[in-house]
């Protein structure tokens, strides 16, 4: 009898650590393999330079551009260039690989990631209620995808918040839009799941979705989760707490973009990273940060009332040419801040800009390179934020 006893007690502990184990893993932060090293031949790197080269020198004028530009072909850089200061007032520090911007929304492909990323712990129900994660949430119908995929009709805070009562010097939190749209309730623009509406209110939530889920603030996530397995080691979640070393932005005519109350809520926007980050952070599309299944769940168009070449999946813009080529990006645009990103994964290119000096003509000037690679004409212009 000893001896069962023994035996069954070792059994229980032997089971009781590896349960423990398994729900350790389930909830750890990521881990992503090693990528094998990307290469590409010597004489395509040329081929691809001299072209992108060329297009650059004749298209973008000089002088009106501040800001960084990297093109890449299988993960190897192709084009690189930094293009001015990032202060344009002082002319002292000049920009260089370092050199970090704020990606404006190009950051909502980050929070769409981080919410998949709890999907696929199954800590996060893609379609279930928006109330079932925020309690008090006043908007019926709305879900997690409908918030991701921009068709949750709720109204846009920085529209509501600037007519309403906020005072536009405080910078305001996501849990102070949470609080508004619980205690002001502006009306909503329509049903939800019923049309397409880029909303930035959607994104500040996920954000707060993120954190209460995860038990961690938001920028501690992205960080454990993306920007440490990737090695984006100049990247980061920018907080009202960083307010006081924030990277300045500039108008068409240099004078400086002063803050204000919007400038404090993240998810929708509010991280800072440069382009050999944002090359890391597209290679890890290649290199499982994502499940194959939610990965290719991200890059479906979900909004077809309207025939269009251009549509949104989960966090992503979506170009769809008529001769099958399908472009996946996600420009920004916020205050002096342009950024441009985007993927042709059928040439496995990536184009990244990014400017601190408003320049409404980098989103046009992008949308043309894409013919350096491939077909890519089309008739409708670039969507721009």
């Amino acid at each position: 009898m000893k001896t069962i006893f023994l035996t069954c007690c070792a059994f229980v502990m032997l089971w009781g650590c590896k349960s423990e184990k398994k729900g350790k893993d389930l909830f750890a932060a990521t881990t992503i393999s090693k990528p094998p090293t990307p290469t590409l031949p010597e004489e395509e790197k040329k081929k691809y330079h001299d072209l992108v080269s060329h297009f650059v020198e004749s298209t973008f004028k000089r002088g009106s551009f501040n800001g960084s530009i990297l093109v890449a072909k299988n993960g190897v850089p192709v084009y690189e260039a930094y293009l001015g200061y990032q202060d344009i007032r002082k002319k002292t520090d000049t920009l260089t690989e370092n050199s970090v911007f704020q990606i404006a929304s190009t950051s909502k492909p980050f929070t769409a990631a981080a919410v998949l990323k709890l999907a696929e712990q199954n800590k996060i129900d893609l379609n279930a209620l928006v109330s079932q994660y925020l309690p008090g949430f006043p908007y019926p119908e709305v879900t997690i995808k409908s918030l991701l995929t921009h068709r949750s009709g709720l109204p846009n805070y920085l529209y509501y918040m600037d007519k309403g009562d906020w005072d536009r010097k405080v910078l305001a939190t996501n849990a102070d839009v949470i609080n508004t749209l619980q205690n002001w309730q502006p009306p909503r623009a329509f049903k939800p799941n019923t049309a397409f509406n880029y909303c930035n209110t959607n994104y500040v939530l996920l954000a707060a979705i993120v954190e209460k889920v995860s038990g961690i603030t938001f920028p501690e996530f992205l960080k454990q989760n993306f920007f440490e397995p990737l090695g984006m080691t100049n990247t980061y979640v920018h907080t009202i707490q960083d307010s006081a070393h924030t990277v300045p932005s500039f108008d068409g005519y240099g004078a400086q973009w002063a803050l204000d109350f919007s400038d404090g809520p993240y998810g929708d926007k509010n991280i800072y990273s440069t382009p050999k980050d944002l090359l890391k952070w597209d290679q890890g599309w290649y290199n499982g940060i994502i499940s194959n299944s939610l990965m290719d769940s991200a890059f479906l168009p979900y909004s077809n009332e309207k025939p269009s070449m251009h549509n949104y999946g989960l966090g992503w813009r979506l170009l769809m040419l008529p001769n099958g080529k399908k472009v996946i990006y996600h420009h920004g645009r916020w205050h002096g801040f342009n950024s441009c990103f985007a993927r042709l994964t059928d040439e496995k290119v990536t184009i990244i800009v990014l400017t601190n000096k408003f320049n409404r003509s980098i989103y046009g000037i992008t949308r043309k390179m894409y013919n350096l690679f491939g077909s890519y004409d089309e008739h409708e212009g670039p969507a721009e934020e």
